[in-house]
């Protein structure tokens, strides 16, 4: 994220990192105030662009790892924050392929940050939920409908597996939209402000995670058809019954339990073990 324009920074935003730098002072004084980090706290930033966000971050908790993709921004980036020394480490990496529990060296959980991408953002987000583990919170710059299908309750047009998926690992809370013109160069959607934070102890928990990753990707492969068509040859509608799940429901009527019990009863029915989807 930057304050600066890209141009006067001398860096042109580049269409393939997906790259709209955050300008706006009050929209980032907002973001610090919900995150509020501290001098205790491990801080991680995704993609920190011309270093805006970054500068705040810093500023208050006086430490940062950064994951930057873009190697034209590595110099500006090194240049601006040098005398901040070993406290603030930046490494050259795509978040898609990055470890980030390597990047745990205490007891302490990462507080990660990004204005992620709007091209890869929910790739990017099932990425970050195999860390959870080692993650206090997340707080996320999306394009808004991103949030919204985060935040999703059943029912909702825009409920399906990014929100089932992430609220099994997380409890969603949207704060805020961000308009436009807070970026340059200016995108052509809203965007806005999501925390993520991971349970402790799952409210729910599957049996076999990998059989329920793949019961609702499978769940969702036609929106509009039928549990009883989209899960055909992997449950039948006599054992849907048996649930107490009415077969020709729509996935998009399901709770997060409701796939739970299902991905439940097909671990402890099926002698075949069930792959993990990629994801």
């Amino acid at each position: 994220m930057s304050r600066q324009s890209s141009a006067n920074a001398g860096h042109k935003a580049r269409k393939r990192f997906g790259q709209n730098f955050l300008q706006d002072q009050g929209v980032i004084r907002r973001i610090v105030r919900g995150v509020s980090p501290r001098s205790s706290d491990h801080m991680v930033e995704i993609g920190p662009g011309l270093g805006a966000l970054t500068e705040v971050i810093l500023d208050e908790a006086g430490a940062l790892d950064a994951i930057e993709l873009d190697r034209d921004l590595l110099p500006i980036l090194r240049a601006k924050f040098f005398s901040y020394e070993e406290n603030f480490r930046i490494f050259e990496a795509d978040a898609m392929k990055f470890d980030f529990s390597s990047l745990q060296e205490d007891e302490r959980p990462l507080r990660i940050i990004g204005n992620l991408p709007y091209n890869i953002s929910t790739q990017l987000i099932f990425h970050l939920l195999q860390h959870t583990t080692c993650v206090q919170d997340m707080h996320f710059m999306l394009q808004k409908e991103v949030v919204d299908r985060l935040a999703a309750k059943p029912g909702d047009k825009l409920y399906g597996r990014l929100g089932i998926m992430a609220q099994y690992y997380c409890e969603i809370e949207p704060l805020f939209i961000v308009p436009p013109e807070a970026f340059d160069p200016i995108p052509k959607v809203d965007s806005a402000i999501v925390r993520l934070m991971p349970y402790q102890e799952k409210p729910h928990t599957a049996k076999c995670l990998s059989t329920l990753e793949r019961i609702v990707k499978t769940s969702f492969s036609m929106r509009r058809k039928t549990l009883r068509n989209n899960l055909k040859g992997i449950v039948s509608a006599e054992q849907l019954h048996t649930l107490e799940i009415d077969p020709i429901r729509r996935p998009e009527t399901l709770a997060l339990t409701d796939f739970i019990r299902i991905a439940d009863f097909i671990h402890e029915n099926s002698t075949i073990e069930t792959p993990k989807p990629a994801i």
